[in-house]
């Protein structure tokens, strides 16, 4: 039986979204975002300025940014591919966010994420903490500029197999 998959991702710039809208549409799966309750702006994102709101965030790895909602309905997938931008070399605290909303138990989540320079880091332990023990978090791909409809499927029947 084929497992039923989710695209789940953030996006700050619009840069995660079109490689999570690629990957739902080549592994033929339902797709969601997850939206902070307060967007960021520009000037949030400027990971120049200590100030920022990411840059503040990211400083704590405690902090959790609200989510606008909750309605992912987790329970009908087996397999959650889990998207975001990388942020100082883990994902941003706002997927720790997501991944505490709900119950993962016995989920296999694969990582993807989009990043101007870096690898996934320690994403994969970091967010392990903030799911079910039962949860199986993967590292996926880095999936910067423009991959194909059967590369994505390619990756995505090799992960539905393992």
């Amino acid at each position: 039986m084929k497992k039923k998959i989710l695209v789940a991702y953030f996006s700050a710039t619009g840069t995660t979204k079109k490689a999570a809208q690629a990957l739902a549409e080549a592994a033929h799966a339902d797709i969601y975002e997850i939206k902070p309750e307060v967007p960021y702006t520009k000037d949030d994102l400027n990971w120049t300025d200590r100030k920022s709101r990411s840059s503040v965030e990211m400083s704590d790895q405690t902090y959790r940014p609200a989510i606008a909602d909750q309605s992912a309905e987790i329970e009908n997938y087996d397999l959650i591919f889990l998207g975001y931008p990388v942020w100082w070399y883990v994902a941003p605290t706002i997927v720790n966010t997501f991944l505490e909303s709900y119950d993962f138990g016995g989920k296999t989540i694969v990582l993807f994420a989009t990043s101007g320079g870096s690898g996934f880091g320690k994403a994969a332990e970091k967010l392990k903490s903030s799911c079910a023990d039962a949860a199986v978090i993967k590292e996926g791909k880095i999936l910067n500029g423009k991959h194909s409809k059967e590369e994505l499927a390619a990756w995505v029947e090799k992960v539905r197999n393992q």
